[in-house]
């Protein structure tokens, strides 16, 4: 089979499980839940027709005019889709840790900053690394690779706090994370492959593709796949996410914390301890020298 045909095949494949994923997210539902990923959904619905339609018009003979409407519709879905990710982030971030309101405050805070940080690593990486490139180019890769990072970063606190946020691995919020997460490495990984062959038809391509018709395979899956109902998270009061909660909590109220911890792992009673052995012997070394 020829491979730009099976690219059209994986292209139609591609664009029926976005419409297959973004049907059964609205019927379920969970636009309500994840807003920010029902607007992505619908961003890439939308556009994948019309990007496909201006591409097909373009590489025609008589279609060389065409080439601006196709660059710029394209690179502006890039940006919008970027930006509309990084609300997706956080709105998988808050759902993850919706049993700890204290924790979502500060991580949200914290969440953001990272962003900003990422962000302008990634602006002052694309001026100084592309100065033949186009400028909308620049920005839409810049602000694609940050939410990328978020996304990795994000799939990985979720794998190595799943145990302590009791977290199912069948949750929806873990299948998109974990999706988005393979997404970010087909990015990260093929894309920087790809950066020395643009043609839609290398063998690169195909594997590009075929990362990301596993990440919809990923989703349609958790979303069509009845999720397992969210017990209350039940805790002793002395482990560590419980205390970080009530202290994430109390921050910015003016709230006064107290932080309980046992007495032999405490730094200043070691201290007296020590202080208390020295006064006893100094004592009583002073002791028997005056009863000689």
């Amino acid at each position: 089979m020829p491979l730009d045909f099976t690219m059209k095949l994986m292209s139609a494949a591609e664009f029926t499980l976005w419409v297959a994923l973004g049907i059964v997210f609205w019927i379920k539902g969970l636009h309500h839940r994840f807003p920010a990923m029902s607007v992505y959904l619908a961003l890439r619905v939308a556009s994948m027709p019309a990007l496909l339609s201006l591409l097909y018009i373009q590489e025609q003979p008589w279609g060389h005019g065409y080439f601006p409407a196709y660059f710029y519709a394209y690179w502006s879905v890039y940006i919008g889709s970027a930006i509309t990710l990084f609300f997706v982030c956080i709105e998988i971030f808050r759902a993850a840790l919706s049993s700890f309101t204290g924790l979502i405050r500060l991580g949200t805070v914290v969440f953001r900053w990272a962003a900003l940080v990422s962000l302008l690593v990634s602006l002052a990486s694309a001026t100084f690394s592309n100065y033949t490139s186009f400028p909308i180019a620049n920005l839409a890769y810049a602000l694609m690779r940050s939410v990328s990072i978020l996304e990795l970063c994000l799939l990985g606190f979720l794998c190595l706090s799943m145990n302590a946020l009791r977290l199912s691995p069948r949750d929806l919020s873990f299948g998109l994370a974990l999706g988005f997460g393979l997404m970010s490495a087909n990015d990260f990984i093929v894309g920087a492959l790809l950066a020395g062959n643009s043609s839609l038809t290398s063998p690169l391509q195909f594997l590009n593709e075929s990362l990301i018709l596993v990440s919809l395979i990923i989703w349609v899956s958790y979303v069509t796949v009845p999720e397992p109902a969210r017990r209350p998270v039940t805790m002793p009061a002395n482990s560590t996410i419980y205390r970080w909660n009530e202290i994430a909590a109390a921050l910015g109220h003016g709230t006064q914390v107290a932080v309980h911890q046992p007495a032999n792992s405490f730094f200043l009673t070691d201290v007296e301890k020590v202080v208390d052995k020295v006064l006893t012997r100094n004592l009583q070394s002073s002791e028997s020298k005056s009863e000689a």
